[in-house]
């Protein structure tokens, strides 16, 4: 008997319909890349990569030279555009409002000669409009936590290369973006120096958790600062391999490093750097 599935005006009247789901609202500092290509004119330099980075975790890319890493980190903070493929940044895909919500931190540190360390530090919050005295004043509640007090009024030419690197990441923070794109920070560092660094950058994102995503050519590093890393193949840069760092890490850099599942994890990682720098 086949049944009258009809409704009568009587039962739409009675029917209670269901509202459609709020749309989710992306977190400002969250990141999504998908099918994202790059290239310089002819040459490919990104193919397919599809990333993303939840809020408050720090993501690594590593890989081989020239196979995009840096290229990447700038299509993230909207420095580039795409060719192909999409990139959102707490929602945001223009890349103006990409820009908006991240610090870039170069290579080098460029801090400005002429500038105290307190001036070089306090340089993102006036860009902003922010007047100098209040600049300043805002650096200075910082200069002790990050290792720098008593060196507010010192030239950059008078820190190490440490304390540079310090300067540097501060005015990177200070600038209050929720995002930090950092571009191989302590890579000018002697070795003994970037350790220190990367367990000093450790307790500072523990401290202030941002989302961070850290170019780096170190595996060691990469693992040891980050939540996930992406190893790239060679150019054109494809994701060859997306490996979790071991949790939980102990604070101290040598205890994590030499952990046996942290050491397998670095094994795995340039297992996988090999494989993508022979294409395969």
């Amino acid at each position: 008997m086949r049944q009258d599935t009809r409704m009568t005006p009587e039962s739409r009247g009675s029917q209670t319909v269901e509202p459609p789901p709020p749309r989710r609202q992306a977190p400002a500092d969250e990141i999504a890349l998908h099918g994202v290509d790059h290239a310089y004119g002819e040459l490919q330099t990104l193919v397919a990569i599809d990333l993303e980075a939840p809020a408050h975790s720090v993501l690594g890319l590593v890989g081989p030279s020239g196979c995009g890493k840096s290229t990447l980190l700038e299509l993230i903070c909207g420095l580039r555009e795409p060719a192909a493929g999409t990139i959102a940044v707490g929602g945001a895909t223009e890349a103006a409002e990409r820009l908006a919500r991240c610090a870039f931190m170069p290579q080098r540190d460029l801090l400005l000669p002429w500038y105290s360390a307190i001036d070089n530090a306090a340089l993102a919050l006036r860009n902003q409009g922010i007047g100098r005295r209040k600049a300043r004043a805002a650096a200075a509640g910082l200069f002790e936590r990050f290792g720098l007090d008593g060196f507010e009024a010192a030239r950059p030419d008078e820190l190490s290369g440490g304390m540079r690197q310090r300067v540097a990441f501060l005015r990177t923070l200070i600038a209050g973006k929720p995002v930090l794109a950092l571009d191989e920070p302590f890579a000018s560092l002697d070795a003994i120096t970037r350790a220190e660094m990367q367990e000093w950058l450790a307790a500072a994102l523990r401290t202030d958790p941002r989302t961070a995503v850290l170019v780096t050519h170190d595996v060691e590093e990469a693992l040891y600062l980050s939540d996930r890393v992406a190893v790239l193949s060679a150019r054109p840069g494809r994701i060859v391999a997306e490996l979790r760092a071991p949790a939980p890490r102990a604070p101290d850099r040598d205890a994590a490093v030499t952990d046996p599942a942290f050491v397998a994890a670095r094994e795995e990682a340039l297992r996988a750097l090999r494989r993508g720098m022979r294409g395969s």
